[in-house]
C-alpha cells in the first residue's frame, strides 16, 4: 500500500514495515529522553539530604522550621501537578522532542534559585519550578520513548523511565553524604543540561511527525531510529490532527484507556508507597541502624535493583503478570506492616508511630528489636514488590494505551491525578494514622493494594508485543 491509496476500512496510524528493526540508535534516543526522569528523580530525592542542613542553617542563609521543611518537601508535588497539565498541552502543540527540550529550562532555573536562595521564599520558588519540570518530564518522556520504540523493546525502554527516576533519587542520597545543600542543587543542574545537549541530536517521534503530515521527516526519523529499510505501511488518520474533543469521551477507544490510566495512577499512590518511604528512617532506627542516611541509601539501592530487574523481564513476562505479582507482594507486606504496629501498640518503642519523622529516643527491648526487624523485612519486601510492577508499569501503560489524538489530554489528566494523590498522601498520612491508628492506616493501604490486584485482573489489557496501533484497535473493538 502506498500513501496515496485509499483505505477501505478505518485507517490506523503508521504500522512499520520493511522487516525486523535492526537500529540501535533507538536506545541512545531513549537514554537521552530518560535523562528527564533522572532529573526529576534527583529533584524528588533532593529534599531528604537537603532539609537537615537547611534546618541547621543560620543567617544570612535561609532557615527552615518544621512546618517550612514539610512544605519544602511537599511543594514539588504541587508544581508537578501543574507540570502535568502544561505537559499535556505542550505534547500535542510543541511535540515530544521540543517539550523535553523546554522542560530543561525550569529544571536549571529551579536549582539555580535554590543555589542562590537568600530566604525561604526563594527556596520554595526553586522547588516549585523543579516540580513543574518534573511534571512535564514525567509525562513527555514515557510518551517519547513509547513512540520511538518497536514492540520487542518497548517494555524494556519504557521501564527505564522509572529506573532513571529511582536512580536519580539514589544519586541525591549519595551526593548528600558529601555535599551541603547548595552544592547539591548545583549538581542537580547537570542531568537536565546533558539531556538538552543529547536531545538536540535526536529526532521527533515518527508518529507525531505523521500526525503533522510530515511524511518525509517521519521516514527519516524511523530509519535513524530503527535502521535502514524501515517504512510505514499505512497512512495516518486524517482527523488525528484535529485535537481532542469532549464528545470523544463517548468512544470506547478513549474512555476505556482513560479510565484505566487514571485508576492506575490513583491506586499507585494509594498503595502506601509514600507512607512506607517516610517511615523508613524510624523503622531502621528501631532496628538499631544508627545511621539514618544509610537507611535511605539501602532503600534507594533496593528500588534501583528491582526496577532494573523488572525492565529486563518486562517484554517477556508481560505487564499484567508483573502488575499482579507486584500487587500480591504489596498486599502481604502492608498487612505485615499493620500487624507490626498492632503488636507493638502501647509499647515504649512505639512512641514515634504517629510522628513519622521523630527519632526514637527510647532503647527498644529485645522483643521490640525483633519486631522492628520484622518491620524492616516487610518494608524491604514492599519496596521490592512496588519496584517490580506498580512503580514502573502505570507510567509505561500510560504511554501505550491512549490513541494519538487523545494522548496529550489523557496523559495530562493521568499525571495530574498521580501528583495530586501524591500530595494528599504526603500531607495527610500523619492525620490518617491518628484517626485509624498506625495499624489501621497500613491495613487500609493493604485494602487498596487488593483493589489494585483485582482491577489489574479484570480491567487491564496485556500490551506485551503489540504495536501501539493494535492496542488502540483493541480498545475500539476492531
Amino acid at each position: 500500500m502506498t500513501p496515496d491509496e485509499p483505505e477501505e476500512t478505518q485507517p490506523i496510524l503508521g504500522r512499520p514495515g520493511g522487516g525486523a528493526p535492526q537500529g540501535r540508535r533507538v536506545f541512545l534516543a531513549a537514554f537521552a529522553a530518560a535523562l528527564g526522569p533522572l532529573s526529576f528523580g534527583y529533584a524528588l530525592g533532593y529534599s531528604s539530604p537537603a532539609i537537615p542542613g537547611l534546618r541547621r542553617a543560620r543567617p544570612p542563609a535561609p532557615h527552615l522550621d518544621a512546618d517550612a521543611a514539610s512544605w519544602f518537601g511537599a511543594i514539588v508535588t504541587l508544581g508537578a501537578a501543574a507540570g502535568g497539565v502544561l505537559g499535556g498541552w505542550m505534547l500535542d502543540r510543541a511535540g515530544r522532542k521540543l517539550s523535553l527540550l523546554l522542560c530543561t529550562v525550569p529544571f536549571v532555573l529551579g536549582f539555580a534559585l535554590i543555589t542562590s536562595a537568600q530566604d525561604v521564599l526563594m527556596l520554595f520558588a526553586g522547588r516549585l519550578l523543579t516540580g513543574l519540570a518534573c511534571g512535564v518530564a514525567s509525562l513527555v518522556a514515557p510518551v517519547y520513548i513509547s513512540e520511538i520504540s518497536y514492540p520487542a523493546v518497548r517494555g524494556l525502554l519504557g521501564s527505564c523511565v522509572q529506573l532513571m527516576v529511582v536512580t536519580g533519587i539514589l544519586l541525591a542520597y549519595l551526593a548528600g553524604w558529601v555535599l551541603e545543600w547548595r552544592w547539591l542543587a548545583v549538581v542537580g543542574c547537570i542531568p537536565p543540561f546533558c539531556m538538552l545537549l543529547l536531545m538536540c541530536f535526536m529526532p521527533e517521534t515518527p508518529r507525531f511527525l505523521l500526525s503533522q503530515h510530515k511524511h518525509q521527516e517521519a521516514s527519516a526519523a524511523l530509519q535513524f531510529l530503527w535502521g535502514p529499510g524501515q517504512h510505514w505501511e499505512e497512512p495516518p488518520v486524517e482527523d488525528e490532527n484535529q485535537g481532542f474533543q469532549l464528545d470523544q469521551l463517548q468512544q470506547p477507544g478513549v474512555y476505556k484507556p482513560f479510565g484505566i490510566g487514571v485508576a492506575l495512577m490513583a491506586l499507585q499512590q494509594l498503595s502506601g508507597i509514600n507512607a512506607v518511604m517516610f517511615y523508613a528512617e524510624t523503622i531502621f532506627e528501631e532496628a538499631k541502624f544508627k545511621n539514618s542516611s544509610l537507611a535511605s541509601v539501602v532503600v534507594g539501592i533496593i528500588q534501583v535493583l528491582f526496577t532494573a530487574a523488572a525492565a529486563l523481564v518486562m517484554d517477556r513476562a508481560g505487564r499484567k503478570l508483573l502488575l499482579t505479582l507486584s500487587g500480591v507482594v504489596m498486599v502481604l507486606s502492608t498487612s505485615a506492616f499493620g500487624a507490626y504496629f498492632k503488636l507493638t501498640q502501647g509499647s515504649p518503642s512505639n512512641s514515634s508511630h504517629v510522628a513519622l519523622l521523630v527519632p526514637v529516643h527510647t532503647e527498644p527491648t529485645d522483643t521490640g528489636t525483633g519486631l522492628a526487624w520484622l518491620a524492616v523485612g516487610s518494608m524491604c519486601l514492599f519496596i521490592a514488590g512496588f519496584a517490580v510492577g506498580w512503580g514502573p508499569i502505570p507510567w509505561l501503560l500510560m504511554s501505550e494505551i491512549f490513541p494519538l489524538h487523545a494522548k496529550g489530554v489523557a496523559t495530562g489528566v493521568c499525571v495530574l491525578t498521580n501528583w495530586l494523590m501524591a500530595f494528599l498522601v504526603t500531607k495527610e498520612f500523619s492525620s490518617l494514622m491518628q484517626v485509624l491508628q498506625p495499624y489501621g492506616a497500613f491495613w487500609l493501604a493493604s485494602a487498596f493494594c487488593v483493589l489494585g490486584v483485582l482491577f489489574t485482573l479484570i480491567c487491564v489489557p496485556e500490551t506485551k508485543g503489540r504495536t501501539l496501533e493494535q492496542i488502540t484497535a483493541h480498545f475500539e473493538g476492531r
